[in-house]
């Protein structure tokens, strides 16, 4: 690895490393980018410029940079840190953790290497492995690491010891960094209660000059939901409103591109092509595909699902957008994707092989024996097509809501990752159509192929619902799936703590209160 004393660091690295101290990205950029030019083999400058695009999403320039630092020089431990960072935000936790492995190797007390570790192994579902870390670190009272106090709370809260992640994300408040998301982090539990005296800290905080702006966003999310559960709602709608002006800026969504992208499937999976490639997949029937819009109900379906002692619950599996993304081949951002046309392409036995490579690449998050598994990501909805390519066996559940409160809930969820299209009402309303759009696109071509189930429904008449899920996943009803807030088992989506509650009635109609500011949702869902 090229090495400087401080007397002969280019001038670029300098300027660029300022830069990116001063959190001016999109002005350190085209410096390395022409420093690389000069000098294609500067690791360090790779590395940094990685960072920019990890910070940027752009994390298939990102990985190329990394690798190739690292293929040059293998013992670069801060590139190979900056890797398992990236592999950790694309959810490829034992990817992540080969890498942190070879770090700990030669550090194995070192607490930033341990804490990345901890949370690799929570997103790998191995939750008492990454809580056995978290707490030898957290009985070290030297240690003043915001982050690690944060990512404990939150793999408390995902196997429901609430309490205990009520603490630790008040102990990384009182770290005074990266506050406002250990707010927002309250707020999510959907059942903690701010009193007056933190909803004054609150605001005191927004009115911080200082205030950075993932801090504030975060505690504009967290005003939201104080505001709202005390029925200050004109002052919750206009935190909401202020939070996802200021995310959707740094979150860009192209409603267009997207409603391209579902009229593309739509044109391509017609009835010929289903019929062609008929019974072409693997013949698995392990998989349950749960999709539809986030807070839709899928996390209640899953849990009732999970109760069952046939299924297992996962997570939010990668693996199908992945599968996606590799057909699309796409070199940057700015190139056509390859999919779905590519698809034509391909022998018929490669379907076989993508639908047994799903199966094989999902074991890793099977910590039982159950034949049954659940994938709840809720974006799939697009791919139903391919998903019914790969694995015609597999089971697929939309999980439907009424569009107001499905989309107003969408509105005021700040999301960990993704979802860009939920930070504007005009961008949901948009997003809702093209997702109705397409699944009845799916119904035509593929019929009775979707279990459909209604929130509503569900909620009104628990017990007949769940029978009829059962029912279409081939299996008999058991006592425990009616009773689905006794099972103890994780859950790391914002629906944790409601689906650890008897079914009810509240969240049905929530919209109504703030009805008189959510004319451009109504509009661009159509409605009168």
């Amino acid at each position: 690895m090229k090495t400087y004393s401080k007397e002969n660091i280019p001038d670029q690295l300098i300027e660029a490393a300022k830069l990116i101290s001063e959190d001016k990205l999109k002005k350190a950029e085209p410096i390395l980018r022409d420093y690389l030019k000069d000098d294609p083999m500067d690791v360090n400058a790779m590395k940094l410029l990685a960072d920019i695009g990890i910070k940027f999403r752009a994390y298939k320039d990102a990985g190329y940079l990394l690798t190739r630092a690292l293929d040059l020089s293998p013992d670069y431990d801060q590139a190979r840190l900056s890797y398992a960072n990236l592999l950790y935000k694309r959810q490829l936790p034992f990817e992540a953790l080969a890498q942190i492995n070879i770090l700990l190797k030669k550090e194995p007390s070192n607490i930033q290497y341990l804490t990345l570790k901890a949370v690799n192994l929570a997103l790998a579902n191995q939750h008492d492995d990454a809580l056995s870390i978290f707490e030898i670190i957290i009985k070290d009272k030297k240690v003043k690491n915001n982050q690690l106090h944060l990512s404990y709370g939150h793999t408390l809260r995902a196997v429901g010891r609430i309490d205990e992640a009520i603490q630790s994300y008040k102990n990384s408040i009182s770290t005074k960094t990266g506050y406002g998301e250990a707010y927002w982090s309250l707020a999510n539990l959907k059942t903690f209660d701010f009193n007056q005296e933190d909803i004054n800290e609150i605001k005191n905080l927004l009115n911080n000059k200082d205030c950075k702006i993932d801090d504030y966003y975060h505690l504009l999310f967290a005003l939201g939901k104080a505001e709202e559960d005390r029925q200050n709602f004109e002052r919750s709608m206009a935190a909401y409103s202020k939070g996802n002006h200021v995310k959707s800026k740094q979150v860009p969504w192209n409603s267009k591109g997207f409603s391209d992208e579902c009229d593309e499937l739509i044109k391509f999976f017609d009835e010929s092509l289903i019929k062609k490639y008929k019974e072409v997949g693997d013949k698995n029937s392990d998989p349950i595909f749960v999709v539809g819009l986030p807070r839709s109900g899928s996390t209640l379906i899953e849990q009732i699902l999970s109760s069952h002692s046939l299924i297992e619950g996962t997570t939010e599996l990668q693996n199908i957008i992945a599968l996606s993304r590799k057909i699309a081949n796409k070199k940057n951002a700015n190139s056509k994707s390859e999919y779905p046309s590519a698809i034509l392409n391909m022998k018929t036995s490669e379907f076989k092989k993508m639908g047994a490579a799903y199966i094989k690449n999902t074991l890793d998050q099977r910590v039982t024996d159950k034949p049954y598994f659940i994938d709840k990501m809720p974006n799939n909805f697009v791919h139903i097509g391919l998903i019914h390519l790969i694995l015609p066996n597999a089971k697929i559940i939309d999980a439907r809501r009424n569009p107001m409160d499905c989309c107003f809930s969408c509105y005021k969820q700040l999301f960990g990752s993704g979802q860009g299209f939920t930070y504007s009402q005009n961008r949901i309303g948009n997003y809702y159509l093209d997702y109705l759009k397409i699944m009845n696109h799916w119904d035509k071509v593929l019929p009775k192929k979707v279990h459909r189930v209604m929130y509503e429904d569900m909620v009104k008449n628990t017990e007949f619902e769940i029978k009829k899920l059962l029912e279409y996943c081939e299996l008999d009803f058991e006592e425990s799936c009616l009773n689905f807030y006794k099972t103890k088992r994780t859950v790391r989506t914002p629906s944790s703590e409601q689906v650890r509650q008897p079914i009810y009635k509240k969240g049905i109609g929530q919209w109504e209160y703030f009805d008189k500011w959510l004319d451009p949702l109504k509009e661009s869902l159509r409605m009168e």
